[in-house]
């Protein structure tokens, strides 16, 4: 059945998981094999950089000092997992030594965009009854304000240190990383009393290995190979709607719960 005309499209399903993976190579559009028991989720654990916003927030940083193209190179192969995520980390947070904190605000201001589908995901879950936890390798300054905008329950993230006017190269230990945000979302389905097979996670990258592979519903979401070999479920076409769907949502069922919803 549809559960969005057009856009999203149930079907009971009985069958190997080489039938899958065929179908997503013939097919213009995601592709992808859920389990019905325990289907809606009762925890979001979801990366910030490139999955509930578009940018990478470093990167665009790294813009405003003139070094985005040295600094994307390190991000891109960190994301990939070509190099280790923590000393990517702090090799990029040296060059952005001396970088005004005023870069910060305009970054946020004038680059930092949500994912269509973020504030969608988010709200419908959370008035099903679901908790929701944004943790990123990437800043607190943002995620912070990521997290309200769309409305995360808490939040998890790495922190640029400063002299009161700018970046000294330095960003505070322990960093967050693909161990610790499994940790994120392992420490938060106790919290909760729920297992992990009643958690979604979702990410983008390869230090999102860990959490995407520990949720029952773990998602690749216009992910990078190593992240896509890994999830079970893999969404490159779609925005993160497709996140509900997955969790076969409608979209009058998604209206009810989150008004503001719009199917485009």
């Amino acid at each position: 059945m549809w559960l969005s005309p057009g856009r999203a499209f149930d079907i009971g399903f009985d069958g190997e998981a080489a039938v899958v993976e065929n179908a997503r190579a013939q097919c213009r559009g995601d592709v992808n094999a859920v389990a019905l028991a325990g289907r809606r989720k009762k925890l979001l654990v979801a990366d910030m950089d490139s999955t509930i916003i578009t940018c990478e927030c470093l990167d665009e940083l790294a813009d405003q000092a003139g070094l985005r193209s040295q600094i994307a190179v390190l991000t891109e192969r960190a994301m990939r997992g070509e190099i280790e995520f923590e000393a990517a980390l702090r090799a990029r947070v040296a060059l952005l030594k001396g970088l005004p904190l005023a870069a910060l605000e305009r970054t946020w201001r004038q680059r930092v965009r949500l994912t269509p589908g973020a504030a969608a995901l988010v709200g419908t879950m959370r008035a099903a009854g679901a908790a929701s936890l944004l943790v990123t390798g990437g800043f607190a300054y943002f995620a912070q304000r990521v997290a309200q905008q769309v409305g995360f329950d808490r939040f998890q993230a790495n922190r640029l240190l400063d002299d009161g006017v700018a970046l000294t190269g330095l960003v505070a230990e322990p960093i967050l990383g693909r161990d610790a945000k499994r940790a994120a979302l392992e420490s938060e389905c106790a919290r909760l009393g729920i297992g992990s097979a009643d958690a979604l996670a979702v990410g983008d990258g390869a230090n999102d290995l860990g959490m995407v592979k520990a949720a029952g519903l773990g998602v690749a979401f216009h992910a990078k190979p190593a992240l896509a070999q890994a999830a079970c479920a893999i969404v490159a076409h779609a925005d993160l709607t497709a996140l509900l769907y997955l969790q076969g949502y409608s979209d009058a069922q998604i209206k009810r719960l989150y008004p503001s919803f719009s199917a485009t």
